[in-house]
């Protein structure tokens, strides 16, 4: 997993691969969630909490910089996986959550594993923990709209936040420097996390969802300035393609993948109420170019929209595909019945391990009635 899915999709701090190598990832999750540890997901912890991706983990981890002389907070202790993968590169890791359950739950496995540098603390990370300040560095596992105002106060001058910033389902990574008090921004790269509950949530401006998808950026026509789709997450292998060959618009996107059992493909979250959503009409344009599959009958390319409940328990994964062997541009549609129980949808589209060339444009999600 480290090698294929982290390594090879751009961490190349060895400190941090290490440490990910040497975290048993099995020993923070639910027994019933074990047998997934290793594959770069995430997965439910409970308290509608998740445990990240080990990518995510990784990457969130060499955006922090890491050294032996840090004392970091974390905000959002959660299974606490995060903490024992900083444990070995810093000296000392302060970590609050705000779900007692958990953080009693992370609290013992931490100490029963024997990371003896990692302090855990029931409570609101909005609030941080000032009796340990200031901070050299700071890591926020779930989403606020902006950044703390206590946080900001508790870094230390010339230390770092990795942070995801933005709106329930669209995100953005961000790595911020205190210089003279104030945070001087740098934006990493898509993502999505739960949000930041708490007080956190109550300053949230935009806080109802609307329980009906909204599908951003389906043309791939916005770009950001590393020529990947705005509005998408963990796009691994691809790029968005500008010329006449567009089916719609001037731009498309490309997956391209050589190695066999790779991931190659794009993310993006939707809110779905179950109960005022019963199905959804998908659709897209495809073309494919000597794509065979993977390692496995399973990795093939493939759309694929997975359901949670509200403690973002998996309910489930439908897809549209696959599509195999050299093909012109041709439309793709499904209907799909929506759990009653969904409150947040995961759409997934690329090669999942499959080898050669798709490309995908003029994705649609649309609600419809029974």
């Amino acid at each position: 997993m480290v090698r294929e899915e982290v390594a090879a999709a751009g961490v190349t701090d060895q400190r941090v691969i290490a440490a990910l190598r040497d975290t048993p990832r099995h020993l923070f999750v639910p027994s019933t969630q074990q047998r997934f540890a290793y594959f770069d997901m995430a997965l439910p912890i409970g308290g509608g909490q998740t445990i990240s991706p080990p990518f995510v983990v990784a990457s969130m981890t060499q955006a922090l910089e890491p050294k032996p002389t840090d004392k970091v907070l974390e905000i959002g202790t959660g299974s606490g996986y995060q903490a024992a993968v900083l444990s070995p590169l810093v000296a000392e890791v302060y970590t609050i959550e705000i779900v007692e359950s958990l953080g009693r739950t992370a609290q013992q496995t931490l100490r029963r594993l024997n990371y003896a540098n990692v302090y855990v603390r029931i409570g609101d990370g909005f609030l941080g923990w000032p009796e340990h300040a200031p901070f050299d560095k700071i890591i926020v596992t779930c989403s606020p709209e902006q950044v703390p105002s206590p946080l900001v106060e508790q870094l230390r001058e010339g230390g770092k936040i990795v942070v995801p910033l933005g709106e329930r389902y669209q995100q953005t990574l961000y790595r911020l420097k205190k210089v003279e008090g104030k945070l001087e921004a740098e934006s990493l790269e898509p993502t999505f996390f739960v949000p930041m509950t708490g007080t956190a949530e109550e300053l949230r401006r935009r806080r109802e969802d609307p329980g009906v998808p909204q599908l951003v950026n389906g043309g791939f026509e916005a770009i950001d300035d590393r020529n990947q789709p705005q509005g998408w997450y963990y796009v691994r292998q691809a790029e968005v393609v500008t010329g006449p060959e567009a089916p719609e618009g001037e731009r498309f996107l490309r997956f391209r993948n050589e190695a066999a059992g790779r991931g190659a493909q794009a993310l993006q979250a939707l809110g779905i109420d179950g109960r005022q959503v019963r199905q959804l009409d998908v659709s897209l344009m495809v073309q494919t170019r000597g794509v065979r599959l993977g390692q496995s009958p399973q990795e093939v390319p493939r759309l694929g929209v997975s359901f949670f409940d509200e403690q973002r328990v998996p309910l489930g994964t439908q897809t549209l595909g696959p599509w195999i062997g050299t093909t012109s541009w041709t439309a793709k549609q499904t209907r799909i019945r929506v759990p009653a129980r969904c409150r947040l949808a995961v759409l997934a589209v690329g090669m999942f391990g499959a080898v050669g060339e798709v490309s995908i444009d003029q994705l649609l999600v649309r609600a419809v009635d029974e």
